[in-house]
C-alpha cells in the first residue's frame, strides 16, 4: 500500500522538498556546531573575562574586557590616559594574527591578536598601515592576573616600552 500526501511527497520515495530539507537541516546543524565552538572556546580561554591594571604595577587607571561577540572576540579598553583624559577604545576579530579595525582610539587604526598558546597572545597596533606597537600578553598559571608587555614608537617618533600587571575582576 503506497499512501501519498501530494503531488510531489509520498512516504515512500524521497521528494525533491525532502532533499532540500536535508540540505538546510546539514547548513543549520553545521552552523550550530561553529557558533558552540566559539561559545567553548570562549569559555575555555584564560584570557576572558574583566581585567583590571594592578595600579601599584602600572602607570593608568584602566580596565580591560574580553568577551565573546559571535564567533568573533570583543576587547574593550576603558580608563584614563596619560594627560588625565577618559579613553574608551573597542576592538572585535579572532586571535588569527590578521588586522581588524579599532574604534575610540586615535593613536590605531587597526589591531591584531595572535594566539600563541592557551595563556598567550601576541598583538601589533597600527596606524596608517603602519606598526606602532607590538607587544605580548601573558594570563599567570592560577588565572588570577595577566602581564602586558608593550613597545613601540609613540605619536611624537620616541621609542617606549611599557610592562603593566592586570588582575581578574
Amino acid at each position: 500500500m503506497q499512501l501519498s500526501l501530494g503531488k510531489n511527497i509520498d512516504l515512500k520515495r524521497n521528494s525533491g522538498l525532502d532533499g532540500r530539507m536535508k540540505i538546510k537541516t546539514l547548513f543549520l546543524t553545521l552552523a550550530v556546531s561553529f557558533a558552540a565552538g566559539a561559545v567553548c572556546f570562549a569559555a575555555d580561554n584564560p584570557q576572558m573575562g574583566t581585567w583590571k591594571l594592578n595600579e601599584s604595577k602600572g602607570p593608568k587607571n584602566n580596565t580591560v574586557m574580553y568577551e565573546a561577540a559571535g564567533e568573533k572576540m570583543k576587547v574593550t579598553v576603558d580608563g584614563v590616559d596619560a594627560k588625565g583624559k577618559a579613553i574608551h577604545s573597542e576592538w572585535t576579530g579572532m586571535f588569527d594574527g590578521k588586522d581588524h579595525p579599532v574604534t575610540g582610539n586615535p593613536g590605531e587604526d587597526t589591531r591584531s591578536y595572535k594566539k600563541i598558546d592557551d595563556r598567550t597572545l601576541e598583538f601589533t597596533s597600527k596606524k596608517d598601515g603602519k606598526v606602532i606597537t607590538n607587544g605580548k600578553v601573558v594570563v599567570a598559571a592560577d588565572g588570577k592576573t595577566r602581564t602586558v608587555t608593550a613597545s613601540g614608537t609613540s605619536a611624537d617618533g620616541k621609542k617606549f616600552e611599557n610592562k603593566a600587571t592586570y588582575d581578574k575582576q
